[in-house]
């Protein structure tokens, strides 16, 4: 009884309304962290195509791709939670080294291929910032951008940078203001956010598969149960995790929305096309913060999407080697030296020089560079899904918070909607005709 009444006092105050909030708060930072990071380069990039080619008729795409994700981010914070380990870990030691191996291929491809486009949106934020130097400008930024991720996240503070530049991105509420300002059709945006519009032409599912892909993507598992691992937080803290993670996911999907409307209620309604390819698209899309900035409105574009582009820079590399040497027990942690963890720097560091690499090329099409990542996260979806529907129905793994009823219908109709989109995809590449032009 003794005993009771010590703890009495602490107890009632983490029942408190207020108790409860703290603990949120100390809680608070894997899922909204993951979320803010998703709208990085590739997601402004895809964001912005969908509000400019087709106006707000894929914006209930962000309702369910919110749904989708719902399951997906919750179940690896779970598993975070409960088993203290991150995704690969799990996977060699449920399927073994063989699958595992697939799957950090598949991980590394996707992850090295949305790394250059970071590079690419710093490429195409420098020369906004520097008109007059022409490609000068990308020559200078991408490099120095280069050195200052690798410096930062192996010799500096990864986590006060991870914050700064997660408080810069305070720079989207841009986009809901010049939403606003740009006085959109309200009834209509709303009515087009829960009524799907679907055009059956090629560009429209091009586009229709890149904002599932840059909204939904296979880092963002391994990075968010890495974090909640990392954190140490135990079982008893599941709810405010799962707290943790709506937030990100409504903090995703919100920004997602702003851009869209933006960019469809100024672009689209002007009659300004932006085609990817076009070197002047960036310079093009920067045009839908116009009701909020005016003539600086590129300014602005410019320097939302280096913030954006050098976040993501620092997190994906991290995310897709902590992954890669987790999977097979190699030693790793950015404050080794390359003697102690010599795979891990080196994977770290190639995916820094290509990615800067490719974003250098002379001519690159900057815009189509960035969202084609787009694409291949949204092919490689379902193949990632049954992995983690197999780890989250293990009891050996999860005890009593293994996967129930709701959570595997749920996520057995997102596989089925992503494989739907995949096949939907192929099919317009292979039969170009199938869909129309």
């Amino acid at each position: 009884m003794a005993r009771l009444g010590k703890l009495e006092q602490p107890l009632r105050f983490v029942r408190s309304r207020r108790g409860r909030l703290l603990v949120l708060i100390s809680v608070v930072g894997p899922g909204v962290i993951t979320g803010v990071t998703d709208d990085d380069a590739t997601g402004v990039t895809g964001y912005a195509l969908a509000g400019s080619q087709f106006g707000y008729d894929l914006l209930w795409v962000l309702v369910v791709t919110a749904i989708c994700l719902w399951p997906i981010m919750e179940m690896v914070a779970r598993m975070g939670v409960v088993t203290g380990k991150g995704l690969s870990d799990l996977m060699r030691e449920r399927f073994g080294v063989a699958p595992t191996l697939w799957a950090m291929l598949l991980l590394f491809i996707a992850n090295a291929a949305t790394t250059v486009a970071e590079f690419t949106g710093i490429a195409a934020a420098a020369q906004l910032l520097f008109p007059f130097a022409g490609d000068t400008a990308r020559y200078v930024a991408v490099p120095i951008a280069a050195v200052l991720v690798w410096v930062l996240v192996l010799r500096g503070n990864f986590r006060i940078v991870e914050r700064v530049l997660l408080v810069l991105s305070l720079v989207f509420v841009a986009y809901a203001i010049s939403a606003f300002m740009a006085h959109p059709p309200w009834g209509q945006v709303i009515r087009q956010t829960f009524i799907p519009t679907f055009h059956t032409n090629t560009g429209f599912i091009l586009i229709f598969i890149s904002v599932v892909g840059t909204t939904i993507t296979p880092w963002m598992s391994f990075f968010q149960q890495s974090n909640v691992a990392d954190k140490g937080l135990h079982p008893a803290d599941l709810t405010y995790e799962r707290a943790d993670t709506a937030i990100g996911i409504f903090m995703t999907q919100i920004i997602a929305f702003f851009i869209i409307v933006a960019c469809g209620a100024t672009l689209f309604a002007h009659h300004i096309a932006v085609n990817p390819s076009d070197p002047s698209a960036f310079s093009k899309i920067a045009l839908s913060l116009a009701p909020l900035a005016g003539k600086y409105a590129t300014l602005l574009f410019a320097l939302g999407l280096m913030n954006a582009s050098l976040m993501a820079a620092s997190v994906l590399p991290l995310t897709t080697t902590y992954a890669i040497t987790e999977a097979f027990g190699l030693e790793r942690g950015i404050d080794k030296s390359f003697r102690e963890a010599p795979a891990f720097l080196t994977i770290y560091t190639s995916l820094i020089v290509l990615g800067a690499a490719i974003a250098m090329f002379p001519g690159a099409p900057l815009a189509l560079i960035t969202n084609l990542p787009n694409i291949v996260n949204g092919l490689l979806l379902p193949l990632l899904l049954p992995l983690l529907l197999l780890l989250a129905n293990d009891r050996r793994i999860l005890g009593r918070y293994a996967n129930g009823l709701f959570t595997n219908v749920l996520s057995g109709a997102v596989f089925v909607f992503l494989t739907g989109v995949t096949v939907v995809f192929l099919g317009s590449i292979f039969f170009p005709g199938l869909f129309g032009s």
